[in-house]
């Protein structure tokens, strides 16, 4: 998984890879030649059901083929994360419930999270869903310059989540807020919000007089983890509940703590190419649906993230 901008003041985030004590396949490249390996379905099967109550509004294509192709970054336990060969998580979890609505299949392919994007852009995928922050600067197509990329993408935002900090155990540098980070070194997932977070961080501890932030960025956030773990770094920067499951699972709940910080809590969104209007719109009902039936709670507390539910679908409502 991979991707970001700011999405709050002081921190922010797209998503990060979480394995902590989970063995996961590495991180899988969906750039020129679509190379993809973990691969996952929220249904048994790639037959439509057209008699599911919200089919009618896909698009024709996608009726068609009986299948929603996301583009994930399966390395982000518990929002999504491979397990005996299969993609599982909050998001698959989700996902089964709108392909109950929908009546077709999602079905999950890993790549690395600073590709699914351009990923979805070149077809590769009809929409993404990786615990990818909803910012303004991907609803517009803009690089962490400002600087026009592409056409941007449409967000049906599905979760809240606030920023992480995963310290060691103990806490041996006493780290409680992201000021306590100035002056010392920090990892975090390349392309995710929370690089950009650290970045604006770092600026503040030196506009604060603190003393510079170092930042180190890793393909993954497993690396950035064994960087914590091994002292290279006070901290790895990631979402609350993958931090949070993280601390509970790595090492039998013994390599790592997490901190929250509830105040900055951004959206995560479905990412939809901004032409795809009907998917985007069948998505939404879909989300509404489920919200509405119970399902969508459900495949939350499954994981112990329901903390993070929201109460009703938007469209493209991330700052």
């Amino acid at each position: 998984m991979t991707a970001r901008t700011t999405r709050r003041t002081t921190a922010a985030r797209s998503r990060i890879a979480a394995v902590g004590a989970i063995a996961v396949a590495g991180a899988l490249i969906l750039t020129g030649c679509g190379d993809q390996t973990d691969k996952g379905t929220s249904t048994p099967s790639g037959q439509a059901n057209n008699s599911a109550p919200l089919f009618s509004k896909l698009p024709k294509k996608i009726q068609d083929a009986g299948v929603i192709k996301v583009g994930t970054d399966a390395t982000y336990a518990p929002m999504e994360f491979t397990e005996g060969g299969k993609i599982v998580g909050v998001d698959p979890d989700i996902a089964a419930a709108l392909s109950k609505q929908l009546g077709v299949t999602f079905k999950f392919e890993s790549g690395t999270f600073d590709a699914l994007l351009t990923g979805m852009a070149a077809g590769r995928s009809d929409v993404v869903m990786s615990s990818l922050t909803d910012t303004k600067a991907r609803q517009e197509g803009l690089d962490d310059k400002g600087q026009k990329t592409g056409t941007g993408v449409d967000f049906v935002d599905y979760f809240s989540a606030s920023t992480g900090i995963l310290v060691k155990k103990g806490n041996p540098e006493g780290i409680k807020t992201l000021d306590d980070l100035c002056g010392k070194t920090v990892a975090v997932q390349r392309g995710t919000t929370y690089e950009q977070s650290a970045k604006d961080q770092s600026e503040k501890c030196k506009k604060d007089g603190k003393g510079e932030l170092k930042i180190e960025s890793f393909p993954t956030d497993a690396e950035a983890q064994t960087r914590v773990k091994a002292g290279g770094a006070v901290a790895d920067l990631n979402d609350s509940p993958v931090a949070a499951y993280i601390a509970k699972t790595a090492g039998g709940g013994n390599d790592f703590e997490a901190i929250a910080n509830p105040t900055d809590a951004g959206l995560f969104g479905i990412a939809v190419d901004k032409k795809n209007t009907e998917l985007r719109d069948a998505l939404k009902a879909a989300l509404d649906a489920t919200i509405k039936d119970g399902t969508y709670k459900a495949a939350l507390d499954k994981w112990n993230a329901g903390s993070g539910a929201v109460t009703e679908a938007k469209v493209n409502a991330g700052q």
